[in-house]
Order: structure tokens, then C-alpha cells, then sequence
């Protein structure tokens, strides 16, 4: 699976503390993610795709 955080991110820190295995955030105040991660981080990675106040994850297989 992958995961995408795009421009719309305003670095306010919720999924890398709903999931810190797969998300962390830059030097620039906002999020990144690890490119491919484990199925197993799927559930976390989803909730923090639905938590997302401005919608800036984007979930991929």
C-alpha cells in the first residue's frame, strides 16, 4: 500500500501521532509519509485519511 500527504497538508501533526510508523512531520512544519507501508498499518492510515481536517492523505494499493 502507499501513502501520498499532498499541498493541501497545514501541518497540524494528527497523523503522525494516529500512526508515527508511516507518517512524520518535515522541517518545513509539514506532514510526510513513508511511500509504501505494510498492510497491517492499513487501518491506521486510513483513520488518519479520514481525520484529516483538509484532506491531504491520499491512500493508494
Amino acid at each position: 500500500m502507499t501513502a501520498h500527504v499532498n499541498g493541501n497538508c497545514i501541518g497540524c501533526g494528527l497523523c503522525p501521532n494516529l500512526c508515527p510508523d508511516v507518517f512524520s512531520m518535515t522541517d518545513e512544519g509539514v506532514a510526510a509519509a513513508r511511500d509504501e507501508f505494510s498492510p497491517e498499518y492499513g487501518p491506521q492510515v486510513q483513520e488518519a485519511a479520514e481525520s484529516c481536517p483538509v484532506s491531504a492523505i491520499e491512500i493508494g494499493e
